[in-house]
């Protein structure tokens, strides 16, 4: 629980462009880092430089163009060698494979975003392709739910509509995570918080 909340104020911090807010929050969540290697260290199960050892395995690992010989051009030749080393690592063939690692605990527009991501890694499996007019097609069904006041039928057109904007977002290179927390920023800020 600390550790989501730190996380999001070093986020908040980072939006907001404060140096000194920034840095304050990061030394926040170093601290949960170093709280969580004490506890599993006191339990013997690794410690903080086995911690350090990993992600540094990783990096290398998956930057074969910095730490190796490897030649990539682009930014996305990178992203491609980076998910492939990482499903290699994790015994996946195929991109998309894996929707299931996707943590259930993150946001849920985030996740949203994650799961179409990865799914369109898979050359389309699953991956919503609601164009206007589905989205429209939706939005009526969702005023149908609300005319009959189906709560079971509005929780679930409300999820749908939601998941496929959060997939028109990622399609108009957007993140429907941010897109929503910006919005909400201007609305605080509308209402005078």
């Amino acid at each position: 629980m600390y550790l989501l909340e730190e996380a999001y104020e070093v986020l908040d911090a980072v939006e907001r462009g404060s140096s000194e807010e920034l840095c304050g929050e990061l030394g926040d969540l170093l601290f949960q880092i170093l709280f969580l290697a004490r506890l599993s260290e006191e339990k013997g199960a690794f410690d903080l430089v086995d911690v350090m050892d990993r992600i540094t395995g990783k990096m290398i690992r998956r930057h074969p163009h910095v730490f190796g010989s490897a030649s990539l051009d682009t930014p996305d030749e990178v992203a491609e060698s980076w998910a492939r080393i990482k499903r290699e690592e994790k015994g996946e063939e195929e991109a998309g494979a894996g929707l299931g690692d996707i943590p259930d605990g993150l946001p849920a527009l985030l996740r949203a975003h994650r799961l179409i991501q990865r799914a369109a890694a898979a050359e389309g499996a699953g991956v919503p392709r609601e164009g206007r007019r589905d989205i429209e097609q939706g939005f009526e069904r969702l005023k149908s739910a609300l005319e009959r006041e189906d709560r079971d039928g509005l929780e679930e057109r409300i999820g749908e509509m939601l998941f496929s904007l959060a997939g028109l977002a990622g399609r108009c290179g957007l993140n429907a995570e941010d897109v929503l927390r910006k919005a909400n920023r201007r609305f605080a800020e509308r209402a005078g918080s």
